[in-house]
């Protein structure tokens, strides 16, 4: 049996409903204050009266590349 190393991409797109004073704000408080980690769950540190989201939870897939590492 052979190995191959695949390189994967996983894509999860939504939007993130911010309340801020400007665009630049807005796109500031993502950047800084929300994330995803893979086990866990959508997070933002911004209270819950300012943030809300809407993320599918199953992602896109996609391969990048296939290289064999054993014969």
């Amino acid at each position: 049996m052979k190995e191959f190393e695949v390189k994967t991409r996983f894509i999860f797109e939504g939007v993130f409903k911010v309340k801020a004073e400007t665009r630049q704000q807005a796109a500031e408080y993502v950047q800084k204050h929300c994330g995803l980690v893979i086990g866990g769950d959508i997070h933002s540190t911004l209270p819950d009266d300012d943030i809300d989201w809407d993320f599918n939870v199953h992602p896109e897939k996609e391969i990048k590349g296939i290289k064999q590492t054993s014969k």
